[in-house]
């Protein structure tokens, strides 16, 4: 698994075009997808930011917290726009973050983060699917690292 930023150096154009997607609203918005221990997966609403290289998200006290804490993986998917369906998805691990890193991060977020812990998100996989139109299908998918568990 590597940082946002080592995945960016690899795969330049499937990271530019999925920070597009995750930024697409004009600050960062993903579904996080957990595993519950009985292994039942569960989405959530989270906002995320790539800063220095790394991609983070503040997870306040809920079930996708314990979930991280408890398993830490996940899988992260950008919202897309209806009329122009692209797709981003990672998956991989998350780390929490040190206080210094988390005291950085929380001056310029999005929102009051309080006491909510930060995590940084490590990329084991990416996908990005293209579309012209909503009508158009099946997607061209570009992986990384080349071929994604999970997609056919």
């Amino acid at each position: 698994m590597v940082t946002w930023g080592e995945f960016a150096a690899a795969a330049p154009d499937i990271a530019a075009k999925g920070k597009a997607l995750l930024y697409r609203t004009g600050h960062g918005e993903a579904l996080l997808v957990t595993v519950r221990g009985d292994g039942a997966p569960q989405a959530h609403p989270i906002s995320v930011g790539v800063v220095n290289g790394g991609l983070y998200a503040f997870i306040l006290p809920s079930p996708k917290l314990r979930e991280l804490e408890q398993d830490g993986r996940y899988a992260l998917h950008a919202h897309f726009d209806p009329k122009v369906p692209h797709e981003f998805l990672i998956r991989g691990r998350v780390r929490r973050v040190d206080d210094g890193t988390r005291a950085i991060l929380a001056t310029d977020w999005d929102w009051s983060v309080g006491n909510a812990p930060a995590f940084e998100f490590l990329v084991e996989d990416a996908l990005y699917g293209e579309r012209a139109s909503a009508d158009d299908w099946p997607p061209k998918y570009a992986a990384w690292p080349g071929v994604t568990k999970g997609t056919d």
